[in-house]
């Protein structure tokens, strides 16, 4: 298998990862249960699911009045964009 479809595959299964830990940190948060750490959620946004974890914020509304979340992973999809580009299209 090609190299670069192994790096899509990986960055679709973290955008998935992230999508569902940004949901369940939003249903722990409105049950009052113990959270997902907000360091972790940046980690999976850095590793690939920037995508995945904007997605979230914004259809469940969770994180949203924080700017470091509304900045922040725009900014890291911004630099794993213009890293594709750079790898895939040089």
């Amino acid at each position: 298998m090609e190299t670069g479809i192994i790096v899509i595959w990986c960055v679709v299964a973290m955008n998935v990862i992230a999508f569902f830990a940004a949901w369940s940190d939003k249903r722990r948060a409105v049950k009052g249960r113990r959270r997902i750490r907000e360091r972790t959620l940046f980690i999976l946004a850095f590793l690939g699911g920037s995508v995945g974890l904007y997605s979230a914020m914004l259809l469940f509304r969770h994180k949203t009045k924080h700017p470091s979340f509304m900045i922040g992973v725009p900014l890291i999809f911004l630099c794993e964009a213009a890293a594709a580009w750079y790898l895939f299209f040089r």
